[in-house]
């Protein structure tokens, strides 16, 4: 079935699935939002690893989408969800394993044996994560955990997809959901990666579908009434990347925060990329690859700053942070991001802050040297758009601003910028895209005194420990 019928669509509903929120999110064809209904994601403890639940989800999506359509005629739908996660299927779609939560904690033999067996970062571009952040290793543990319940499968699907098929009953793959540090995926070719093809486990990868292609009308249980197309769908931070290249830009780093911060350069040699930083690549919807650098920021963020709100953050207190000496050293997270070596060694230095205001201000001081890190992992010389959470931090733009003195800090008015990127794949005919500009407003240097003398001490303290 087509998406439409050579008009654009009415109503642009995107089921995005985030770790920590699910939501149901309706446009109209100008990609302004209309509505939105949102969940916790559900997640449980297992009997061997920590599970996300797909249930509660599925019930919820049964009564928001035709509370939404009554408020928008919802003509397609667009999955789209983070990429760390996956579903095992057996012949009649049910699940052959529970889907794995990537906090899950593999056991210690388990990573060593997958470490001699993995592909090197020159074929899939990702160095092996903590955790189960890895899909690869969370096939490994799950074939190791109850190899008869890993032989009943005969359906590898993402977990983007795995939402196209709940919604539309038909699994495919697709490639932005495959080769987002996955290491299912030989990133030079598009396809599978060695370490698939001998496990095996290309053979059960779903067929391969673009992002934008339709899977079939959404199920009748989900109470539209009609047959509404339902999209392969997309990974997010690929979605958001995508809002970007629709607003007519190709020379630029995008800046994805929240939990983590991901960072898309598309001037980035990936040849160049360097694993121990937490470089990677991330292919986009048109099989390319993307020079990309990751950070836990949203996660460290919330350690550093011991309980105050971002929201106490002051330049001022900036200023009496740099002037005192008080420092926050990577890395307080497990993984160290940028910063090699550091993972769970974070520490403070210098006076103790006081007050939230000051201990605030360390924790945005700290994120904004983070990412000017993360920043240089990924070679970034261009236009730094900002996108998400960080966007609406006026004191993080400004000391990213300061840090960078050579390159435009822009932040995005745009709050949905993963839903809304989403949303432009029901918008594009035979692979092109739509074109919606979007509003920036460009980030003013902070004018801190002694900011280039703090970053210098800060690294002279990374490096001598």
């Amino acid at each position: 079935m087509e998406k439409n019928t050579g008009k654009s669509p009415c109503g642009i509903l995107v089921v995005d699935v985030g770790y920590t929120n699910s939501k149901a999110v309706l446009f109209d064809a100008d990609l302004k939002l209309v509505a939105e209904r949102k969940l916790a994601s559900q997640h449980v403890e297992g009997k061997t690893y920590k599970e996300i639940d797909p249930a509660p989800f599925e019930a919820f999506l049964k009564g928001a989408l035709p509370e939404l359509d009554a408020l928008l005629p919802i003509d397609c739908i667009v999955p789209c969800a983070h990429g760390a996660a996956q579903a095992l299927l057996r012949d009649n779609h049910t699940l052959a394993f529970p889907v794995m939560d990537y906090m899950s904690a593999p056991p210690a033999d388990v990573v060593a044996d997958y470490r001699r067996i993995q592909p090197p970062f020159s074929e899939v571009y990702c160095p092996l994560l903590p955790v189960a952040l890895t899909n690869a290793l969370q096939l490994f543990w799950m074939q190791r955990i109850d190899p008869t319940a890993f032989a009943s499968a005969t359906t590898f699907v993402p977990w983007a997809e795995y939402w196209g098929l709940v919604l539309s009953g038909v699994a495919a793959c697709e490639i932005s959901s495959m080769g987002c540090q996955t290491q299912l995926v030989d990133v030079n070719t598009g396809e599978a990666s060695s370490i698939a093809k001998s496990q095996g486990w290309d053979r059960l990868y779903a067929p391969h579908r673009k992002a934008w292609d339709v899977l079939g009308p959404c199920l009748p249980q989900f109470g539209l009434g009609r047959p509404v197309p339902v999209l392969a769908g997309i990974h997010d931070s690929n979605a958001n990347y995508l809002r970007y290249r629709a607003a007519g830009l190709s020379d630029f780093t995008l800046l994805s925060t929240g939990t983590w911060s991901i960072c898309f350069n598309s001037a980035a040699d990936i040849a160049k990329l360097v694993p121990e930083k937490d470089t990677n690549t991330n292919t986009d919807v048109f099989g390319r690859p993307v020079g990309c650098s990751r950070f836990f920021a949203g996660k460290e963020l919330e350690l550093v700053s011991q309980g105050a709100a971002a929201s106490a953050a002051t330049l001022a207190a900036v200023q009496k942070v740099v002037a005192q000496g008080s420092y926050a050293l990577p890395s307080f997270s497990d993984s160290g991001g940028p910063v090699v070596g550091t993972g769970l060694k974070g520490r403070f230095a210098g006076p103790a802050s006081a007050g939230d205001d000051e201990k605030a201000s360390l924790a945005i001081l700290y994120c904004a040297l983070m990412v000017s890190c993360q920043l240089d992992a990924a070679q970034s010389q261009n236009q730094i758009i900002v996108d998400g959470p960080f966007s609406q931090n006026p004191i993080f733009l400004r000391l990213l601003a300061q840090l960078r003195p050579g390159q435009a800090v822009s932040a995005s008015t745009e709050h949905n910028g993963t839903a809304t990127g989403a949303a432009c794949l029901a918008l594009m005919t035979d692979g092109a895209l739509p074109l919606r500009p979007i509003v920036m407003e460009q980030a003013k240097p902070a004018g801190l005194v002694g900011l280039e003398q703090y970053q210098k001490a800060w690294l002279n303290q990374i490096a001598t420990g």
